[in-house]
């Protein structure tokens, strides 16, 4: 085994990441699973103020994921409806268009605690239904991204746009 790869994580003992955007956005997260010699599998876990959302309502084209309610209470926006969660819920977001589209608000007074795990695609298309942007990424067999674009479908242009002797 790697000296930088650990079997056993407790999150609570993980220095995590506070960041903001706006005054909707607020988290304080960290990604773990290469930590624990993940290549194929994502972990993180997160911790959203209340009132408060940890990313924008997406939905992804290939990738799974799953995320455990530790305590705190919120709502679970999926699709074109919203749930309210608790600690103890377990909550999908398989692959697949706007119909999976999901994000997680707390609306309790208390931090929302959660662990997510997705499955890691070495590529990937992410939408945003809200905004109507998209996200094309591609990682490298290190896991490090190789390519990143987030765009809107009105930049579209023609497949042989450039190209030489057209």
């Amino acid at each position: 085994m790697a000296a930088d790869i650990t079997p056993v994580i407790n999150p609570a003992s993980l220095e995590l990441e506070h960041w903001q955007e706006g005054t909707f956005f607020e988290s304080r997260d960290i990604s773990f699973g290469a930590m624990l010699g993940l290549t194929s599998l994502g972990a993180g876990y997160g911790e959203l103020p209340p009132g408060k959302s940890g990313c924008p309502f997406h939905n992804h084209h290939i990738e799974d994921e799953l995320f455990i309610i530790l305590s705190g209470e919120g709502e679970y926006r999926f699709g074109s409806a919203r749930h309210p969660v608790k600690a103890g819920d377990v909550l999908g977001a398989p692959a697949g268009g706007p119909e999976t589209a999901h994000n997680l608000i707390n609306t309790g007074r208390e931090p929302l605690k959660y662990l997510s795990i997705s499955t890691m695609a070495k590529a990937e298309i992410v939408e945003y239904p809200d905004s109507g942007k998209f996200l094309a990424k591609a990682r490298g067999e290190d896991g490090k991204p190789r390519f990143r674009y987030i765009g809107r479908r009105e930049s579209e242009i023609d497949y042989w746009d450039g190209e030489p002797g057209i």
